[in-house]
């Protein structure tokens, strides 16, 4: 059983990529286009293949600079599924 403040997005050994999956990296889509979750404008992120098949990190919208949660997954073929949810 994990530690109580184990997270599993951060969980650099399993998500992170591993060697052979490097070379990989570069199948991975490196942007995406999302809609605030604030402010409802829709913009193109950019997305770091390198950070591993799984992140989670905060941004702040490019136009009304308030706070989000990206959760970001890539799929098997390379394709990403980016989640926002507002940070309050």
């Amino acid at each position: 059983m994990p530690p109580p403040d184990h997270d599993p997005v951060r969980d650099d050994d399993a998500d992170s990529l591993e060697e052979g999956e490097a070379e990989d990296a570069a199948a991975l889509e490196t942007e995406a286009d999302v809609t605030c979750p604030h402010c409802g404008e829709t913009m193109t992120i950019t997305l770091d293949p390198g950070g591993g098949r799984a992140q989670e990190y905060v941004e702040d919208c490019q136009v009304c600079c308030r706070p989000w949660r990206v959760r970001l997954w890539y799929d098997a073929t390379g394709a990403a599924d980016v989640q926002l949810l507002p940070v309050e």
